[in-house]
Order: C-alpha cells, then sequence, then structure tokens
C-alpha cells in the first residue's frame, strides 16, 4: 500500500538562529550597561553626601576657632586703639550711652573675665543671690504670711480670713569704683600684657570693696551688710520683718565652756528648708578657734574634707572663710550661719564702664572703671549669728 504524500520539514536556518541569539546578548548587554550607570550614579550621590557631611563637620570644627580668632581681633583692636592710644572709633559704646558721656562698656571677654575673679576672691558673692538690673533702682516683694484657714462644721458659717501680707525689699545700692592707673612708656610696651593687668586690677579692688560691703556695708551709696541688719533673739514667728535673730555665747570673751550646744542652737533655730544649702560663715582667726573644739568625749566638731573638692564641714555643714567677718571679741557676731542664697541678695548692672584719663595726672594714664551694686538681707529668717555675750 503506498505510503501518503508528506510535506518534508525544511531544516531550521543556521543564519536565522544566529541572529537571534546576536540581539539577546545586545539586550543583555544593554541592560547590564543600564545597570551598572545606575549604580554608578548612586555612588556618586553616595560621594557627594559624603563629602557635604565631612565638610559640615570641618565647618564646626572651625567655628570656634573662628569665634576665638575673632573674639582676639575684638579684644586687640580694644587694647590698641583705646587703651594704648586712645582712638575712640575702634569702641563700641553700651547701648543708651553716647561717645561723648567718656563712658564705654569693657569688651565681653575682659568683663567676663572680671566676674570669674569676683565669684572667687569674694565667697558671700558666691553664695548671695545676685540679679542683674538694668536700671539703678531694684524692688522686689516678699510675702511676709501666707493666706490663713479655719476649720467649721458642715453647716457652720464661714468668717472671713486673713489674706496674704507683703514687704518691698530695696537693696540701697552705690558705684563701686577703681581708677588703677599706669605710665605711658608702660602702655607703649608691647611685651606688656595690658588685658591682664587690667582685668585684675579692676577685680581685686571690686572684690574687696563689694566683699567688705556685703558683710558690713552701711547702706548708705553702698550695700547693706548683713551684719548691719536688726537683731534680735526673738524666733521667726515674733521677730520683726528684716531683724536677724541671733544666739549668745553666754560668755564675754569667748565661746564659753559649752560651744558646742551654742552651735547646735545656732543650727537648729534656723528652719529644715533654709537648713538644705547653708553654709557657717567666718574669718579664718575664728576657723582657728573653731579647729580646735571638742565634744566631752574629746572628738572634734571640726569634720575636714577627706575629697579633693569637698569642703570643710562643722557639724556636718560647709564652712566659708570670709575675712570680713569680725574677730572673737565681746559684743561681735563672728560666726554666721545661713543659706545666703535665700537670705541675701546683690542686685547689680551688669555692664562695667570704663573712662580713659590720660590727662589728669601726666605722664600717667588713669583707667577708671565703675560699677553699681546694691545688697540687703532678703529673708532674714535664712540666715542666724552667733553673737559673743554673757
Amino acid at each position: 500500500m503506498p505510503l501518503p504524500d508528506t510535506a518534508p520539514i525544511a531544516p531550521a536556518d543556521p543564519d536565522a538562529t544566529a541572529i537571534d541569539a546576536s540581539f539577546d546578548i545586545v539586550a543583555r548587554q544593554d541592560r547590564v550597561e543600564q545597570q551598572v550607570e545606575g549604580l554608578r550614579s548612586e555612588v556618586e550621590e553616595v560621594k557627594l553626601r559624603v563629602d557635604r557631611i565631612a565638610q559640615g563637620a570641618q565647618r564646626a570644627a572651625q567655628r570656634p576657632a573662628l569665634a576665638a580668632s575673632a573674639a582676639q581681633t575684638e579684644v586687640k583692636g580694644f587694647v590698641d586703639g583705646y587703651l594704648r592710644r586712645g582712638n575712640t572709633h575702634e569702641i563700641k559704646s553700651i547701648s543708651g550711652t553716647s561717645p561723648s558721656d567718656g563712658g564705654y562698656a569693657v569688651p565681653r571677654q575682659i568683663d567676663a573675665m572680671i566676674a570669674r575673679q569676683l565669684t572667687e576672691i569674694s565667697p558671700i558673692r558666691a553664695l548671695a543671690q545676685v540679679v542683674q538690673t538694668g536700671s539703678a533702682g531694684y524692688r522686689k516683694l516678699v510675702a511676709t504670711g501666707g493666706t490663713a484657714s479655719g476649720w467649721a462644721g458642715e453647716t457652720a458659717v464661714r468668717p472671713e480670713t486673713d489674706t496674704p501680707s507683703f514687704a518691698e525689699i530695696a537693696p540701697p545700692s552705690g558705684d563701686l569704683y577703681a581708677n588703677p592707673a599706669a605710665s605711658q612708656a608702660m602702655l607703649d610696651d608691647a611685651g606688656f600684657d595690658l588685658e591682664s593687668w587690667l582685668s585684675s586690677e579692676i577685680a581685686m579692688e571690686f572684690a574687696r570693696a563689694e566683699g567688705a560691703a556685703f558683710v558690713n556695708g552701711s547702706g548708705t551709696n553702698q550695700p547693706r551688710g548683713f551684719l548691719k541688719a536688726p537683731t534680735s533673739t526673738l524666733g521667726d514667728a515674733a521677730r520683726a520683718f528684716g531683724s536677724v535673730q541671733y544666739v549668745g555665747t553666754g560668755d564675754a570673751t569667748g565661746f564659753g565652756t559649752d560651744p558646742e550646744e551654742k552651735l547646735i542652737d545656732l543650727v537648729h533655730t534656723m528652719k529644715a528648708g533654709h537648713r538644705q544649702g547653708a553654709s557657717f560663715v567666718m574669718n579664718s582667726t575664728t576657723l582657728a578657734e573653731v579647729r580646735k573644739l571638742k565634744t566631752s568625749d574629746g572628738a572634734f566638731l571640726w569634720q575636714p574634707g577627706l575629697i579633693e573638692g569637698q569642703p570643710d564641714r562643722l557639724l556636718g555643714y560647709p564652712v566659708v572663710e570670709a575675712e570680713d567677718m569680725p574677730d572673737i571679741a565681746g559684743g561681735e557676731y563672728p560666726i554666721a550661719f545661713g543659706n545666703f542664697r535665700h537670705g541675701y541678695l546683690i542686685a547689680e548692672r551688669n555692664a562695667t564702664q570704663v573712662l580713659r584719663d590720660p590727662f589728669t595726672n601726666k605722664p600717667f594714664v588713669h583707667f577708671y572703671a565703675t560699677k553699681r551694686i546694691g545688697g540687703q538681707v532678703l529673708d532674714s529668717a535664712a540666715i542666724k549669728l552667733l553673737r559673743i555675750e554673757a
């Protein structure tokens, strides 16, 4: 039986197959190149980000150096232009003061240096509350009594209760000044550190004067010291506002036979809230006597600080040396115990003014520095005194 006719199968064209394969390879190469280009762009973007971060970090690191350089340039301009040669066009006058008045603000760097030295030299300033004021007068209201209350039955009448009362604190103030002088030859000497000399001279004079005023100031054209406040033996509830309580030693010439008991009484006449942060204040002569005091069993009342930076303690409270405190003598107050942050207020102008005077005392050039400052007892319940009396 004859086989049916079938069409023959044509063999695959080798040229067409090669062309298809080559197209596929080219397409794959194109896709790979696109992916590579994408990766390259991402890498470049990451590099740019890293460079920007590095530049920002470098600028941040250079910023303090640039600020310090600018500060040094400002101070150098002040020293060279004004202090040495008296050129006024290089000085920035303080706000509200014309150059014709002759008052110029001390540059910020010098003024800050003076403030740091004041804190180190004057212990009362470091202990007290300090406020900056831009006016000659400063007022502060103090509440001397709280709102009264009472008990009543469910249907009983509620009588009117007392309202709080207030007192005004107006610290007496005066102009603290210093007037150091230097010869023109010394000012012309390029090797002379004029900035350090000026700041140290003014700081030492200001610290000496204000430290004494905060303790013993009369209140006339100067702060009123806490030892010049009215005193009384009455407690806080019975004593007049503004008067400071004292404890007598029972001996006309010294601490008596029971100094430990008197010191404990002094501490506990103060309210517990004020005792947190309180300290003893006395001069070095009194401190030498206090360090010799012993309890009945022979133990010293004095407790030296065992860690660097930790203050010495008396009955558990820090001891601060203030040389303006009086020595041990009849009728004197050689020891104060108080929380001076609550008890004493210092109000001062925050701008020190300097007037350069090359004419009054030739060949010397005077630098007349002034600063208005006041002080007064703020809360008399926060300061207690020990008095030498029979």
